[in-house]
């Protein structure tokens, strides 16, 4: 029996920007493109995320994958507010799940910085019954004991838990641990998967 509903964050509960926040900063499209492969693409992202390295140690490393876009590079991430912004749905969807009697919690990947500078992002947390982001646990999806020490720290079943993500390879993980997972799409395909799964 389904109990809880665990969500990603970054482009499930909100939107993961990258290329608008980077248009507003000024950068062209060709820009952007080169800004996020030598950030987000690399595995220095998730040293950020699981906080092994500060902000000073992430951008020289960054900068280092491209050290001509050094410059660009400390411009893009100096201040990271407008990265990630809510979605319209994820406080009503929250609510609505919580009225139906299923507790909710999330289980992101997310760094210190923007949890810190896109906390109007995070307005749906207040309505959850708690969870996890990596900065906090020093762990990223898809390694199974981000998931584990979620489970330990709610007191949760796996099977009695749907998790949803917009990232098949931490959904498959999920799986493997007894979660039922769902890859999320778009608004109307959650609701329905949800109601199957449920």
């Amino acid at each position: 029996m389904i109990k809880n509903i665990v969500f990603d964050i970054g482009n499930v509960l909100a939107d993961f920007r990258i290329f608008e926040f980077l248009a507003d900063k000024g950068f062209d499209p060709t820009m952007s493109k080169r800004i996020l492969k030598a950030s987000a693409m690399t595995p220095y992202w998730g040293e950020f995320e699981r906080d092994e390295i500060d902000e000073e140690e992430a951008l020289k490393k960054f900068a280092s994958t491209d050290p001509e876009i050094a410059d660009e590079l400390r411009r893009a991430f100096s201040n990271v507010e407008g990265l990630l912004t809510i979605r319209e749905f994820s406080i009503p969807l929250i609510q609505d799940l919580k009225q139906k009697g299923f507790k909710t919690f999330y289980l992101s990947n997310y760094s210190r910085k923007a949890y810190d500078e896109c906390g109007e992002s995070l307005a749906f947390m207040k309505y959850m019954d708690g969870g996890l982001v990596s900065f906090k646990v020093g762990k990223t999806k898809p390694d199974p004991t981000m998931y584990q020490e979620f489970l330990k720290t709610y007191d949760l079943k796996a099977e009695e838990c749907i998790f949803v993500d917009d990232t098949k390879e931490n959904v498959d993980v999920a799986n493997e641990l007894g979660f039922k997972g769902i890859v999320y799409t778009n608004y109307e395909n959650l609701c329905s998967d949800i109601a199957k799964a449920t």
